[in-house]
């Protein structure tokens, strides 16, 4: 008997408990322990298999189908919440619970923070002023620019679907456990953050894949 390799397993395991004693991202599981053993080694156990694999399909353009489809299912969850509410898209409600959150800023920044295209995000601003849900005003700064903040009115729509809202949102995350919801928001808020950097920038719709690709080797 390897005696060595059972003496490194216990001490793995004795690290594992002690590391996710006061911090449980991992469940005390044998799962959560592959899991963890996985993160520690930046090391994907099994490569899974998808669509197209045996035929040569990358993994990026699998990537990039599994994200427009969850958006799509997103979407339709959304639009089931939103039914009989006087909000028009999941865009309408997700605006008015940055303003919350955030508190009042400018059109461009509410924008920005959405990454909408700022002709897009005058739409869903206008209609939601038509609405009364948020209201303008100068701004305290800059008395060239305004301001724009949730109104009571628009507090009290957002309250009265936030039920609705939140089963939706728990419905996208689907049958994930919560040790694999807390992976999934590492990978993707690094995914996030790459991209934000890049749409920080500004760049021309014209030159965005050319300059977005230069990043992929920083």
């Amino acid at each position: 008997m390897n005696y060595l390799l059972i003496k490194e397993i216990i001490n793995l395991v004795e690290e594992f408990e002690t590391e996710t004693k006061n911090n449980p991202v991992f469940e005390a599981s044998i799962h959560g322990f592959k899991s963890w053993i996985s993160k520690n080694n930046n090391t994907i156990v099994t490569e899974p298999t998808w669509v197209g694999k045996e035929t040569g399909r990358s993994a990026e353009s699998y990537i990039n189908t599994l994200i427009v489809h969850l958006n799509r299912y997103a979407k339709s969850y959304s639009k089931s919440a939103i039914i009989g509410s006087g909000f028009s898209t999941q865009e309408d409600f997700i605006y008015l619970i940055n303003l919350k959150a955030f508190g009042e800023m400018s059109k461009i920044d509410l924008i920005k923070k959405n990454v909408h295209e700022k002709p897009v995000g005058m739409q869903i601003i206008n209609r939601l002023i038509s609405q009364g849900w948020i209201e303008q005003r100068n701004s305290k700064t800059d008395k060239r620019s305004k301001v724009i903040s949730i109104t009571k009115t628009g507090l009290q729509s957002l309250e009265n679907i936030m039920d609705k809202i939140r089963q939706a949102t728990t419905i996208v995350t689907g049958n994930l456990s919560q040790n694999e919801k807390m992976e999934l928001i590492r990978l993707l808020d690094k995914l996030d953050n790459f991209h934000q950097n890049i749409y920080d920038k500004n760049i021309e719709t014209e030159n965005l894949l050319e300059e977005a690709f230069k990043n992929l080797n920083k």
